[in-house]
């Protein structure tokens, strides 16, 4: 998503951390302590789909048992309805090319898509992709999911926002925490069964975080399965993209320019 401004965006990232939670408080929700290292997050990888090496993915969600993808970049942002079986775009809509699209989410129907620098969030209704509302956040927008009543926004940041959905109204803000530390580069969002599951920025991780206390409890390495999807197109990039069919308990990963989606089993 960002290749051009990592070194600056580090800095920036630890810096703007505003956690002031006991590091070494216990988690509310499991009774691990918040400083111990998370436990490995084991996956096997079920069938591999199709996916469009042409998508620099933002965005990634099956409501209803259709999955959605947002897109980024100038010029090539895009919100689509896709064919899970041949990432073939089933309805397509172009972002004007002054918008780099960022996250998507869809909650009762409605579709909320994140941009990056532009500080916009469209809202759309379904099945029509009709746009019925914008709201401004004086903030880069990066991941985004829900967990059914709040939208929950990540910025690149260590913090997770919780923001109301009919108003886009701040309503708190998580710091997110790893053995103890602030974690950078927090991207990609994805609500599952009480827990979120985020991309990390510039890293083959997905992290497992309990919401109540913004501990990272366990760790996915996706090292091997970067490593396969840029032996078959090079130009994969890095991971970004979960989606969870809540229906059928499955589980897809894909990255951006990735020629393949993956439906994965985790460890639980």
């Amino acid at each position: 998503m960002r290749k051009i401004f990592a070194p600056a965006l580090l800095i920036l990232l630890f810096s703007c951390n505003n956690s002031t939670d006991n590091p070494n408080s216990n988690d509310g929700k499991t009774g691990i302590p918040a400083s111990e290292e998370p436990k490995a997050l084991s996956y096997s990888v079920v069938e591999a789909f199709p996916h469009d090496t042409s998508s620099f993915t933002e965005g990634l969600l099956v409501y209803k048992g259709d999955m959605y993808e947002g897109t980024g970049n100038y010029g090539r942002s895009h919100l689509m309805k896709v064919d899970i079986k041949t990432g073939k775009a089933l309805k397509k809509l172009a972002l004007d090319p002054k918008f780099f699209g960022e996250g998507v989410t869809i909650l009762h129907d409605t579709v909320y898509q994140l941009t990056y620098f532009e500080n916009v969030v469209f809202v759309y209704t379904l099945p029509d992709f009709k746009k019925v509302k914008e709201f401004v956040l004086k903030k880069e927008c990066w991941g985004l999911t829900n967990d059914g009543t709040s939208l929950i926004m990540s910025d690149g940041s260590s913090n997770l926002d919780y923001y109301d959905p009919s108003t886009f109204t701040l309503q708190r803000t998580q710091s997110i925490t790893q053995s103890g530390e602030p974690v950078p580069n927090i991207n990609e969002l994805e609500y599952i069964d009480g827990y979120i599951y985020a991309n990390q920025w510039q890293f083959p991780y997905i992290l497992k975080i309990d919401p109540a206390s913004g501990t990272v409890i366990a760790k996915a390495d996706l090292t091997k399965l970067w490593d396969k999807a840029k032996t078959i197109y090079p130009r994969a990039d890095v991971p970004n993209g979960i989606a969870y069919d809540s229906s059928s308990k499955k589980i897809y990963l894909t990255g951006k320019y990735w020629p393949e989606l993956y439906q994965v089993e985790f460890s639980r």
